[in-house]
């Protein structure tokens, strides 16, 4: 039978199993779990970045091998052009106080169109050149020398002239310095030479076997004046040659 005893005075009513809230105080929301989808992108994300074997494993080492000396021969190069630059800065930076001075120009080559005009005038014994006239002796009566156009073929420290070089006799033979050979355009040879044996024939007397005779020092400024191409132009006739 039920209990129908009356409750006892002073007994509290039993607390019910759970309090109900509180106005205005809300239940805290729960996180959301990270979604599969963002873990999913990711991944791809991360594997996309794997790329693939571009081939066989042969042609991978091949083409590794290659990057490989492309990047050595890079920093080869640029390790050179560091170098060359250091050089050039020390190089530069090791002269003096001094203001540098300019660079000489290189000498001028004479082609046979500028080289020196020589004019041999027999008849007055000067030979001019450069605009400097210098004393002359050339062929005697018997053995005159021939006028006409020459171009100066060659040049000789010393050289030995023999009847046969000259067109003359066999008696002919004599070495002389600063020697300038001619020729004209049959072939015929003759010379300029310093008249080592008579410096005082020049000028005064036609002592030669048709050469032209110059002092020494004359012969010798001569043999640096012309070169290979210079035109030289006799004329006149010797005093002393026959009519």
């Amino acid at each position: 039978m039920p209990d129908e005893r009356p409750p006892m005075r002073g007994a509290q009513p039993p607390l019910p199993d759970a309090l109900p809230p509180l106005p205005g105080d809300q239940p805290p929301t729960p996180r959301p779990a990270e979604p599969d989808a963002l873990s999913a992108a990711l991944r791809g994300l991360a594997d996309s970045g794997r790329a693939p074997a571009p081939g066989p494993g042969a042609q991978v080492r091949r083409r590794a091998v290659t990057r490989g000396r492309r990047r050595r021969a890079t920093i080869a190069g640029g390790a050179a052009i560091a170098t060359a630059a250091l050089v050039f800065g020390l190089v530069t930076g090791l002269g003096d106080d001094s203001d540098p001075r300019p660079a000489q120009p290189a000498a001028p080559t004479e082609s046979a169109s500028t080289a020196p005009a020589v004019t041999v005038d027999l008849t007055r014994r000067t030979l001019t050149v450069r605009g400097r006239t210098l004393p002359l002796s050339s062929g005697t009566a018997a053995h005159p020398t021939k006028p006409g156009r020459m171009t100066v073929v060659a040049k000789h420290r010393t050289k030995r002239l023999t009847g046969g070089t000259a067109g003359l006799g066999d008696e002919y033979d004599v070495s002389l310095p600063w020697v300038v050979e001619l020729r004209d355009t049959t072939g015929r040879t003759n010379y300029a030479v310093a008249l080592t044996y008579n410096e005082q024939a020049p000028g005064k007397a036609d002592v030669t076997r048709g050469v032209l005779g110059l002092r020494t020092s004359d012969a010798k400024w001569l043999y640096t004046q012309v070169s290979s191409g210079s035109v030289v132009t006799i004329e006149g006739k010797a005093p002393g040659a026959a009519n």
